[in-house]
């Protein structure tokens, strides 16, 4: 009897031969949420994947090519190994764009130190309103290679992170736009450098047809009002505006898609006022440079906790604003005593160690028109699993507190 197939097999087949798929054996480096997306696209091309995670070594034999997850740096011992064994490395947002754009998907690729995911949000709902099929995706929202599963197609607006664009190479018209919404210094522990990092961050342009920067458009009309309304976030606003007019949308829509943004979590969230004091939630804030831009929309009569692992940023770039702005400094983490001792000559500073005993110290002693805000300047991982939940514990302590 000839073999029949199900109809669930055979829809898998369809799908197949609508990918530009070959039979071939592929590593993937990383089993986080990326690589589990980039396993399961392999897997839907039919090709052989072994994926290793912790300290796993990595397996004996030839590969076509390894898939590396965001998390694994240059100087990783699995990327070390794959160039001394000569297997190529392609980052997950290369391995799902190049199927995204096989397919028939445009892209829309933004990156940059500050504010980058709410430029991604904005205009992919910008781009949704007007009916389209549109996907918030890459370093905010989901992994690329999870959209590049779907059977539909249409825009991915996609936030590339630097640790994406090490291990990425993609065509020169790959993006229909790409825009850096800005520069400053992060991420110094993994590249070394800011040069090191501008660099890598500029990588994107090269593969987009059109190609932006932060600057002034002459917009502020259509951004009036909205959360990019303000001092710190009207450059991004801007480039926001240039990337939907380049995805085809009028003002009109433009002007709506503003009015109705409601901002990501953990990003200047108004989590409590309360007896004349405010208290924010910024924990997004994993950089010296967003916490300065923290400030800076916070206003004066800040009441600052900050603190975690350090990423190699200068603690004394951010004193002229400390100073302006902050009436004490609340610091937790394991950069407690590096920053304090950077910045308690010009600031008020406490070494409180956790979060309980900093949000405790910083509602006591707040007063009528001070502001607390959670705005930590560093990465999170010394004492919480992210930056989500290092936030989600401040307002629960504020409240509390409160």
């Amino acid at each position: 009897m000839p073999h029949v197939q199900s109809r669930r097999q055979a829809g898998a087949s369809r799908f197949v031969k609508r990918f530009v798929g070959v039979s071939q054996r592929v590593l993937v480096l990383g089993r986080g949420a990326s690589g589990r997306a980039a396993c399961a696209l392999l897997e839907r091309l039919g090709s052989e994947v072994s994926a290793v995670d912790g300290g796993e070594a990595l397996p004996a034999g030839d590969f076509s090519f390894a898939v590396v997850s965001p998390g694994i740096a240059l100087s990783h011992p699995w990327q070390r190994e794959c160039r001394a064994r000569s297997i190529p490395l392609k980052s997950e947002l290369q391995l799902g764009c190049t199927q995204l754009l096989r397919r028939g998907w445009k892209l829309i690729g933004v990156t940059g130190s500050k504010g980058k995911s709410s430029v991604v949000k904005v205009v992919a709902e910008a781009i949704a309103s007007t009916g389209a099929h549109a996907v918030a995706c890459g370093n905010y929202g989901r992994a690329v290679c999870d959209v590049a599963l779907e059977e539909r197609c249409g825009w991915a607006v996609v936030e590339v992170s630097s640790f994406q664009l090490e291990t990425t190479s993609l065509p020169s018209d790959a993006f229909e736009a790409a825009a850096i919404v800005n520069l400053q210094e992060d991420h110094l522990d993994r590249h070394g450098t800011v040069e090191n990092y501008h660099a890598l961050k500029r990588k994107l342009l090269s593969m987009a047809k059109t190609r932006l920067t932060a600057g002034r458009c002459g917009s502020c009309g259509l951004i009036e009002g909205s959360y990019f309304d303000n001092e710190v976030l009207r450059e991004n606003g801007d480039v926001a505006v240039r990337l939907m007019r380049a995805a085809g949308i009028g003002d009109d829509g433009i002007r709506r898609a503003f009015a109705r943004f409601s901002p990501l979590p953990h990003r200047m969230n108004l989590v409590l006022e309360r007896r004349g004091v405010r208290c924010i939630d910024d924990s997004k804030a994993t950089s010296l440079a967003a916490m300065v831009a923290a400030l800076k929309m916070a206003g004066e009569n800040v009441r600052l906790i900050a603190g975690g692992r350090p990423k190699g940023d200068d603690p004394l770039s951010a004193l002229p604003d400390l100073t302006k702005r902050v009436k004490k400094v609340y610091l937790i983490g394991e950069c407690a005593e590096a920053f304090g001792k950077a910045w308690s000559g010009s600031v008020d500073c406490e070494i409180c160690g956790t979060m309980e005993r900093a949000a405790a110290a910083a509602m006591r002693e707040a007063c009528p028109g001070d502001t607390v805000l959670l705005s930590p300047g560093c990465a999170s991982y010394d004492q919480f699993e992210n930056f989500g939940r290092r936030g989600d514990v401040f307002a629960e302590l504020v409240k509390k507190e409160g």
